[in-house]
Order: C-alpha cells, then sequence, then structure tokens
C-alpha cells in the first residue's frame, strides 16, 4: 500500500485517530492521518537528527554546556530528539509525556526508542501533567522541550497563557524552555504565543524560524539564567556544528537577524 508518495509498513487506529509509519527514499515517517510528517528517520543513520525542525530544537546548546540532571519533553512522537539526547549525554535524565500509547508503541517498535533507565514515559495530557505538578516538581528541570501537535496543528492544551506559567514553575532558576511553534512570524497564532511566552519570562525570549517550513522555536530563559556573550556565542557555535554536524552558525546568525527587540535581554553585544 502506498500514500503521501511512500510506502505504508504500518497501519493502526486509537481513539484519537489513524497513525501510519511510511517509508519513502530510505527515510521513515510518522503520520496521523495527514501528509505532515510527526516523526522521520534515516534508515542508514538512525540516530541523525534527520527533520529540520527537530534539529532546530538543539539550538538550546548555544546557551548551556550540557545536560547533566533532568529535561521534561512534552509530546514524544517517534522520539527522535528523546533518542538524541540519550544517546549525546549520558547523565540526562529525562521524563517524557505523551498523550497516546498507540505513539509510544511505534516509537519503541518502528523507531528505535530504547528502554533505558534514564528514560521514564508516561501517559498523559502534556499540559494537564505540567498543571498538576507545579508544586511538587517545582524548580526540577533544567530544560523543557514541548513538541506537542496533532494532525490539525498545536494542540489546544498547551495554547494559553496558564501552561507557560506552570512550565516556568517547573523550570529550575537557570532553566530553558524550548519549544515547537507554528505558523510564521506575522501569523496571528504565533504571535499570541509569543506574547505570553515572553510576559511569562519577563520577555527572555529568542525565536529560531525553520527554514523552508512554518515552525519556529522558541526559547525561554528563566530569570537566573546568564547573560550571554555573542562572542562567546559565536565561538560556541563554530565548536557545535564540527561536534554534531548540525547548522549552529546559521542558527545563531538567524536568532540575532529575527530577534532585534528582545536580544539584549538575553545576550551582550
Amino acid at each position: 500500500m502506498y500514500r503521501y508518495e511512500g510506502r505504508v509498513i504500518h497501519e493502526s487506529h486509537d481513539d484519537d485517530g489513524i497513525l501510519e509509519v511510511v517509508e519513502r527514499d530510505g527515510v521513515r515517517s510518522l503520520h496521523f492521518g495527514s501528509f505532515p510528517r510527526q516523526s522521520s528517520i534515516l534508515l542508514a543513520d538512525p540516530d541523525k537528527l534527520y527533520l529540520n525542525y527537530v534539529r532546530c530544537m538543539t539550538s538550546w546548546m548555544l546557551f548551556k554546556p550540557t545536560l547533566d540532571d533532568e529535561a521534561l519533553i512534552i509530546g514524544l512522537g517517534g522520539g527522535s530528539l528523546t533518542k538524541y539526547l540519550l544517546h549525546h549525554f549520558p547523565e540526562c535524565r529525562l521524563r517524557a509525556v505523551e498523550y497516546r500509547a498507540s505513539v509510544v508503541k511505534i516509537a519503541r517498535s518502528h523507531f528505535g526508542l530504547p528502554l533505558d533507565p534514564r528514560l521514564k514515559v508516561i501517559i498523559d495530557d502534556g499540559a494537564k501533567y505540567v498543571r498538576q505538578r507545579t508544586d511538587s516538581q517545582s524548580g526540577q528541570y533544567s530544560l523543557m522541550f514541548v513538541d506537542a501537535f496533532d494532525h490539525e496543528g498545536m494542540a489546544p492544551s498547551i495554547s494559553n497563557h496558564a501552561f507557560f506559567d506552570a512550565c516556568k514553575m517547573l523550570l529550575k532558576t537557570d532553566g530553558m524552555l524550548v519549544i515547537n511553534l507554528w505558523g510564521g512570524l506575522k501569523n496571528p497564532l504565533f504571535q499570541q504565543a509569543a506574547l505570553w511566552l515572553g510576559q511569562t519570562f519577563d520577555w527572555r525570549i529568542l525565536f529560531l524560524p525553520v527554514k523552508d517550513r512554518g515552525n519556529i522555536i522558541g526559547l525561554a530563559f528563566n530569570e537566573g539564567a546568564p547573560l550571554y556573550s555573542l562572542k562567546d556565542l559565536r565561538t560556541r557555535a563554530i565548536i557545535l556544528e564540527q561536534l554534531y554536524q548540525i547548522e549552529f552558525v546559521s542558527y545563531l546568525r538567524d536568532i540575532i537577524k529575527h530577534n532585534s527587540s528582545v536580544i539584549n535581554n538575553s545576550i551582550r553585544k
């Protein structure tokens, strides 16, 4: 069977709809009943981050030297980012919250998500999970990653100011929130999310548009995060690009280009 210009190797249904795994030209992708890909892996190099927007989510490395404690991931999908963190940061401890149990099964069976003692996967609504733990897990995480989309767009439960406020409460004082947003810089939905982020994080925010895509990666810094030197960031981008073969120099250039109104809140020139 062929769909989305590729061969369907798995199809199943749950209460939230269809799940399809499709292969095309050496790339395996997860679909939720529509053309947009939720996750993709390169079969010849499954540890490499294939999708542009997921690579852009690694831009947090420009601002943090490592991940040697806890991170919270809202929206597991095929697990590409989760696998990458486990592979490159042996001291990390990850908690991933995924709404659909069927997605977790496919991440393990078709996308190589490992059974790893450093990873705990929780089946729950990500926004509800965050809101219910602002007391018990306050100040627990150095990093939070939010990538919660369905076949229609960003999950409604995370599209509100209260969600971002709750995220901030779970972060350490020097912690960072990394979020995949959608719609383009002039899109009203993106502009509303940017306003909420700015209000919650006292405008210590930066945005990285994903080239040739509608995604925009948002970076938000808690009040204890250091003010970064542009000179140091440029040096770090070169080192990171050589180390991870990801376009960090380009990412930094685009961050500087697209954040003129807020960049001085997080970067010293």
